[in-house]
């Protein structure tokens, strides 16, 4: 591989001095007229410019080659188009005014396509857009997305499910990197933080084509906030409040570009109380959480490079029965110490007509349980947490991840684009603590992988292909390796002029992972003494996924459909017996089915262009082999919002919402689960961005469940004791920029 690498940097030397200038205008279609700030953007490259009052822009330092370029402003339909260099020509692009929402560019799939130019369907939302509507967390952001919910222990651990999978079966990724911090728990969270970071992505379906195992269920795809535009500076700081958990979130951040060196830097810190409902505060879902990400990036005419750094560090408690109510922020026993390190780099080399990616990954997780065996009441555990140090974790697991990922862009040839690249991770975990879950052991994943996505004039093509090899040593000598090869196929076409269908087939797979072939021992966190079982097979899924979109000026309208055959599903089941007054719990596996979609309509009608009516249903039904139902299924849910958007002499990007989520009945539940009972919740909020100082101010204040509903979500880790999820709670947020 040294070999290789080395070749190919030698082969880009004549390329790395190509220098080239793309220079042109942006106008109105119909008026003729220059449309000033509209952004044109390389996505390959990273760089991006604004036009100027007269319409013109200039990018220059560009490689030869063929790149797509994203034109786009609010208000417009977004431009995409490929344009080759060395080039002299001019470009003036013209755009069509176009109530629709502007579109952005999908990275998480891997020839970074406009969504409408995208094979593979891939939900995206900001961070911004999450932050209007409450969330307090990522995890409880996520869900606002549609197919997507997620596990949660409270308000601050959550777990994202798409389409009934959870756990190892979505794959989390990170400035670009893949994500491992002990995810095979019920009760470990995301462990990031949303600060720093600018939107989400959602592969809905198996993505192990691109990123191997643990893909099956889908991915989870966080993109950092980009650097600074050449020779710009931008400085930034937020605050927000919550008054449910009387609790906040404060970031802020700075970064700075020149012609060829940039960087930036964002630190956020957030404390909560117990979240209140309205009946009672929930005893010891109070958490802490600090986060510092920073970046660097060079970048010349045929090279650009970046490295990113992120720490997070959470004291989480573990709610269990309720106890006094308090506001206080400190957690109580039992609680969770949990630091995650991600150090990434993403470089690419551009050819003459080609180019090579490589990213690179260092993490280190170290994750710290401490319990209350002898405290017997909350009192005295908090009145002795007050000082941390004086506490020996009961578990501690420290994950230390290596990950690559090579991708060769080969030359276009004729309608094809092909990518060809290697992925791999080697991972070792340590136990520290006096109690064991899971024993030490080393993990070696490696992964060939190659995709092709073929152009014709109404529709598009993409294949690919896969092999994996997944190798496990265990300290106490078991040995264990799986293998699995993958494919994917999928179309897309416009069956009519504004009507576009999406027909997707793709195989995934999952290698069991440390929890499920070797606990043996009590995990505190779930209250149940957990067995391992060193004979799991791996699970291997087939998914056929069918989408269809209707898109007018004024009107949009989707629907998706799946079915995900699941082979050797592998799920937790009590066996009856008690160790230590602790029920146990067997991994077994059975073939499994799932099925289900989501429907969805946008609807703002003309001459009301500021008027938005959005309503979306999903629904999904996990069934095993012999007809018991799968475990942690979400309930169907419907979402009604109606939103106004419009910018006044005083207030710029001015909005407000009103938004029904409804959730019915959960009756199909697994052996060792109860039903659930439906709900509707509330939620209503407004903002805009006034100038202070000439200087922007977004103000936020949004609120959910607004009628303080007392309701228990199907997928709520506490449903078992019988405790609320969150009640009424306020958000304001504010952010300025300078």
């Amino acid at each position: 591989m040294k070999y290789i690498l080395n070749v190919l940097l030698l082969l880009a030397i004549p390329s790395i001095y190509a220098q080239n200038t793309l220079k042109g205008s942006v106008v109105d279609k119909n008026t003729a007229e220059p449309i000033i700030f509209a952004n044109i953007y390389i996505p390959q490259l990273e760089k991006g410019a604004t036009t100027d009052f007269d319409g013109n822009f200039t990018l220059s330092n560009i490689p030869n080659g063929t790149f797509p370029i994203v034109v786009s402003f609010m208000g417009y339909e977004t431009l995409s188009q490929n344009i080759t260099f060395p080039s002299t020509e001019v470009f003036n692009f013209t755009m069509i005014p176009s109530a629709i929402e502007m579109e952005e560019i999908i990275i998480s799939t891997p020839f970074h396509k406009l969504q409408s130019e995208n094979v593979m369907k891939v939900e995206r939302k900001t961070i911004a857009t999450l932050k209007t509507k409450g969330a307090v967390t990522l995890a409880d952001g996520i869900t606002t997305i549609a197919g997507v919910e997620s596990i949660t222990t409270g308000v601050s651990i959550g777990k994202p499910v798409i389409r009934g999978l959870s756990s190892n079966r979505v794959l989390v990724y990170t400035q670009g990197v893949r994500l491992e911090n002990q995810q095979f728990g019920d009760e470990h969270g995301l462990g990031l933080s949303d600060a720093g970071i600018e939107s989400v992505e959602v592969i809905k379906g198996p993505a192990s084509l691109l990123y191997g195992s643990d893909a099956l269920g889908g991915v989870l795809y966080l993109n950092p906030e980009r650097f600074a535009q050449i020779n710009t500076n931008k400085a930034d700081a937020s605050y927000n409040y919550f008054s449910s958990t009387k609790g906040f979130n404060t970031d802020a951040g700075y970064k700075a570009s020149g012609n060829n060196f940039k960087f930036l830097f964002r630190g956020s810190l957030a404390e909560h109380a117990d979240y209140n409902t309205a009946d009672y505060r929930v005893t010891n879902s109070r958490f802490r959480e600090q986060d510092f990400k920073a970046g660097f990036g060079y970048q010349k005419s045929g090279f650009k490079t970046e490295l990113r750094y992120n720490i997070n560090n959470s004291k989480l408690g573990i709610p269990g029965e309720l106890g006094e109510q308090t506001t206080n922020k400190t957690p109580l026993l039992p609680f969770q110490e949990v630091t995650n390190h991600v150090l990434s780099s993403k470089s690419t080399v551009f050819f003459k007509n080609s180019s090579l990616d490589i990213s690179l990954g260092l993490l280190y997780n170290d994750r710290k349980e401490f319990e209350d065996h002898h405290h017997h009441d909350h009192g005295h555990a908090e009145s002795n947490h007050e000082e941390h140090e004086d506490f020996e974790a009961a578990l501690q697991m420290k994950l230390k991840t290596f990950n690559y990922d090579v991708k060769y862009n080969l030359p276009t040839l004729g309608k094809f684009e092909t990518i060809v690249g290697v992925q791999g991770m080697s991972q070792g975990n340590t136990n520290y603590g006096h109690e064991q879950l899971i024993p030490d052991a080393t993990t070696n994943d490696i992964g060939v992988l190659a995709t092709s996505h073929i152009h014709f004039n109404s529709s598009d093509i993409q294949i690919g292909a896969r092999f994996d090899h997944r190798s496990i040593d265990v300290a106490s000598g078991l040995n264990k390796e799986f293998s699995s090869f993958n494919g994917a196929l999928g179309y897309k076409t416009k069956i009519f002029e504004k009507i576009t269908s999406r027909i997707n087939f793709a195989s995934g797979y999952r290698a069991p992972n440390l929890a499920e072939l070797t606990s043996d021992g009590t995990h505190e966190g779930t209250n149940r003494y957990e067995i391992g079982n060193e004979n799991l097979k791996n699970e291997q899924n087939f998914q056929a996924d069918l989408a269809l979109e209707y898109k007018s000026e004024h009107i949009e309208v989707f629907a998706n459909a799946f079915y995900n055959k699941v082979n050797n599903y592998i799920f937790i089941s009590p066996n009856g017996d008690y160790i230590d007054n602790t029920p146990v719990y067997n991994y077994l596996q059975e073939d499994a089915n799932l099925y289900g979609g989501e429907i969805g309509l946008h609807l703002h009608p003309h001459p009301l262009d500021w008027l938005h009516l959005e309503s979306s249903f999903e629904t999904v039904t996990g069934k095993q082999k012999n007809n018991n139902y799968l475990p942690l299924i979400p309930a169907n849910s419907l979402s009604n919002t109606l939103r106004v958007e419009f910018d006044t002499k005083s207030v710029q990007k001015l909005y407000a919402f009103v938004r029904m989520n409804t959730y019915f009945k959960q009756n199909n539940v697994s052996g060792f689960e109860t039903a659930s009972d439906g709900y509707n919740l509330l939620g209503a909020g407004f903002g805009g961005t006034v100038k202070i100082l000439e200087n922007n101010l977004d103000i936020r204040i949004s609120g959910s469940n607004l009628t303080d509903k007392t309701y228990i979500n199907h997928l709520s880790r506490l449903k078992s004791d019988g405790i609320y999820n969150i009640g009424r709670n306020i958000n304001v947020g504010l952010t300025y920029t300078l």
